[in-house]
């Protein structure tokens, strides 16, 4: 079964199991993906192991990892939903607004948050054009990384959380691309999991 699969992982990873409620969500989710990625590419990793590792994993993590005093944070280029639907399931006083440009992801982000019984907001739309200022924002696998940085950082609130989902090899070049649009005090890179190549870029505005 996924979710035991899931807990599994986290376990490895050095973090608790979900409890049954969020257990049963991630399996939900988990199924749906599934079941639109029948028909439709949502994402290019499409086995169990690999979604339940690649996606589900590393976003938990990085949900685990955010401050805990955010009220508002949007997931720019949400894709299928990571990181930000496991931030939702994960952070349930946590408003998360998941931004997707591409209709056909944006109509299944829609489907899982009804699904899941989320109150998660889906803006179907490109997330430069929000009005709204976010307590935190994250960013994985978003095309233009040169181009959405920047942006991302305009949607920030004064003091404002950065989280950048990446490899151990681009951080660097992302740091430096974040430090000529904004002042960030950065947390130590935090890999997801522990021994991957795969880490989390978390960091506040000054």
């Amino acid at each position: 079964m996924p979710e035991t699969r899931l807990n599994q992982l986290l376990t490895s990873a050095g973090s608790t199991p979900l409890d049954i409620k969020v257990s049963e969500q991630f399996t939900a989710y988990f199924s749906l993906l599934q079941k639109w990625n029948a028909k439709t590419n949502l994402t290019a990793i499409r086995d169990e192991e690999g979604i339940l590792s690649r996606h589900f994993l590393e976003s938990i993590l990085c949900a685990r990892a955010l401050p805990d005093d955010l009220h508002t944070l949007l997931d720019y280029g949400s894709g299928a939903g990571f990181p930000g639907i496991p931030i939702a399931l994960m952070q349930v006083n946590l408003l998360v607004t998941l931004a997707e440009s591409q209709n056909k992801k944006a109509s299944f982000l829609r489907e899982a948050v009804r699904t899941l019984g989320l109150t998660t907001k889906v803006h179907s739309g490109r997330a430069e054009d929000l009005k709204e200022r976010f307590d935190c924002i994250t960013l994985r696998a978003v095309d233009k990384m040169e181009k959405a940085v920047p942006a991302a950082i305009n949607l920030l609130s004064a003091n404002g959380w950065l989280a950048v989902l990446t490899t151990r090899e681009e951080a660097p070049a992302i740091q430096t691309l974040v430090s000529q649009s904004a002042r960030i005090d950065w947390k130590p890179i935090q890999p997801l999991p522990p021994a991957s190549n795969r880490v989390l870029l978390l960091g506040q505005t000054k």
